[in-house]
């Protein structure tokens, strides 16, 4: 692609009933913006708004959310509202800009979580660690090259 395409590519994670508590994890975690935010009861289609998974309306969960932290956005919703959201075979690359920062976002991404490489130094970043946070969504957590090497 060429010039001024204004394609990206963005995440769409799906927390099946949990997305209310995800925003508010992620604009305290990582200091998340919520750009956007539909309700199913948003939505004037009434099918849309009928039953949960786990039982009881849709109406209240989150239909779509846009959601900017740092330079990147992503996409959220409740999904289906089954109960378990599953995020299998992805991780979502955090990129920080000083070692401090990487440490400080690795631990809040943390709290709840599962650590699955704790933060160290490694030969491509100052600092490099794994988790999952408490929803299931699995972090790379790395300082920025030009940070390192300032």
């Amino acid at each position: 692609m060429q010039g001024n395409s204004i394609s990206q590519v963005k995440p769409y994670l799906f927390f099946d009933g949990r997305c209310d508590e995800a925003l508010d994890f992620y604009q305290s975690a990582l200091g998340a913006e919520v750009l956007q935010l539909l309700r199913f009861k948003d939505n004037p289609m009434p099918a849309a708004q009928e039953g949960c998974a786990g039982g009881g309306s849709m109406g209240d969960k989150v239909m779509h959310a846009c959601v900017r932290i740092g330079n990147a956005q992503l996409f959220a919703s409740d999904g289906m509202c089954q109960g378990k959201p599953s995020f299998q075979g992805i991780s979502l690359a955090y990129e920080t800009a000083s070692d401090a920062e990487a440490e400080r976002i690795f631990a809040a991404l943390a709290e709840g979580g599962q650590i699955q490489m704790p933060i160290a130094p490694s030969f491509f970043s100052t600092r490099f660690g794994m988790v999952a946070d408490r929803f299931g969504v699995s972090w790379m957590i790395t300082v920025a090259p030009a940070a390192a090497a300032a």
